[in-house]
């Protein structure tokens, strides 16, 4: 038993366009369902920054006013990236003190 496909009423170039067609479609579909997005900004409350750097509610209030913390309102609420929380948490190096 031998597997042929026989086409009638269809030229070779007419099968190749339709077939490339059809794959395109395919591959266009796949790609677009894997497109990398970056996750959301999860946006935390003051007093979760606050917890997180343990620190106190008027020094975060400074820490913004000077820019090592970036905030961003809403409304009426102040509210932080908590990406941003860690990322201004940086080893800082301590000097020693010599006597001269």
């Amino acid at each position: 038993m031998q597997n042929e496909i026989i086409l009638s009423g269809i030229s070779f170039d007419q099968l190749q366009e339709s077939i490339r067609t059809t794959v395109r479609n395919e591959v266009e579909k796949v790609v677009s369902c894997l497109q990398i997005t970056e996750p959301p900004t999860e946006l935390i409350t003051r007093k979760e920054a606050v917890a997180i750097l343990g620190i106190s509610l008027p020094t975060l209030a400074a820490f913004t006013k000077k820019g090592i913390i970036p905030a961003q309102r809403i409304g009426t609420l102040i509210r932080y990236n908590r990406a941003d929380v860690y990322n201004s948490l940086k080893d800082i190096e301590t000097l020693k003190y010599r006597r001269a």
